[in-house]
């Protein structure tokens, strides 16, 4: 049974019933069945998405979501792996190669470079795990580029030796005569006395007296620049351009076999010793020429001599005896 309730008239004196209107009892009991309905809803809105009532769905997303960090987990460790050779690789880029053919090395602030652009990872924001798919995604596009700058380094590097290779084989290293055909070196570069006129002139190369017919061997790849006898006073003779800057002569030869526009390599055979030309005796004048100017050939013969073999010819090159040309 409801609770009576009951008001004072003062006007009276006297106590009177309270009469509540149906409709705003009505009204009364619909707010009280909204509000409870309404939190009955969003009770149950919160326990769906407590761990106590996960659905299948929900635990198939739980699941691929952890395969997906430890996938990347692994993945950052393959990269650290990755980046330790990559680093090595640099470090003898850096320390090796680059010294080796006398080129600067790449600093790290170019190398580790990020990739420019504003907000380039802003699509990947937003997420529970952005942080870990931005951070991964940075340091595969590091390791990219690092990769990228090292790949033309080592282009580079291969360019510098296959010329280092034609610099190397271009140098004219070898004896023009080989030592068991020599009757002696007569005579060396630098002032000598004119076998015909006397005079005390400089010699601009070396000679070495040997039989008519003696083998001559190029010293140096090139091509044979001539293979003539119009140079006033070497007869017939040969002159080789090697490239970078060398250049050879070899004169008073008895006959050629080379001709113009032939390539040659170290040690092949040229011509051979004769006396042609402005001649005393047989032997073969050599010069050898850099940048246009005529240098000491002594210095270049390291291909094919001894130390011991050196020295003696030294000795005997620096007599100021007379020249044979």
């Amino acid at each position: 049974m409801s609770k009576v309730k009951y008001y004072y008239d003062s006007e009276n004196l006297a106590y009177r019933k309270i009469k509540t209107r149906k409709r705003r009892k009505f009204g009364v009991i619909m707010l009280f069945l909204l509000a409870s309905a309404l939190f009955g809803f969003l009770s149950f809105i919160v326990l769906l998405n407590t761990p106590y009532f996960e659905t299948p769905k929900d635990r198939l997303q739980a699941r691929e979501i952890e395969n997906l960090r430890l996938n990347y987990a692994i993945l950052n460790k393959k990269m650290d792996q990755l980046i330790g050779v990559v680093d090595a690789i640099e470090d003898r880029d850096n320390n090796l190669y680059r010294v080796y053919f006398n080129k600067s090395a790449i600093p790290d602030s170019i190398r580790k470079a990020g990739l420019a652009g504003k907000n380039r990872y802003q699509l990947l924001e937003g997420y529970d795990n952005s942080q870990l798919v931005i951070n991964t995604t940075k340091r595969i596009d590091v390791l990219s580029k690092e990769l990228a700058i090292q790949s033309k380094s080592l282009d580079v590097i291969l360019k510098l030796a296959e010329a280092k290779s034609d610099f190397l084989s271009a140098i004219p290293a070898i004896q023009p005569v080989r030592n068991e055909n020599l009757k002696q070196m007569a005579s060396g570069f630098g002032y000598r006395t004119d076998p015909f006129t006397k005079a005390r002139k400089m010699h601009e190369g070396m000679d070495f007296t040997a039989k008519t017919g003696t083998p001559i061997y190029a010293t140096g790849d090139g091509v044979v620049a001539k293979a003539d006898n119009t140079a006033s006073g070497y007869g017939n003779h040969i002159v080789i351009r090697h490239g970078f800057g060398y250049e050879t002569l070899y004169a008073h030869l008895s006959k050629y076999k080379a001709r113009a526009g032939q390539r040659v390599k170290r040690g092949d055979v040229i011509g051979y010793v004769g006396s042609t030309g402005r001649s005393e005796a047989p032997h073969l004048h050599y010069e050898v020429h850099k940048d246009k100017k005529v240098v000491n050939p002594l210095n270049f013969y390291y291909g094919n001599i001894s130390a011991v073999e050196y020295v003696v010819i030294a000795q005997l090159a620096n007599q100021e005896n007379q020249s044979l040309d």
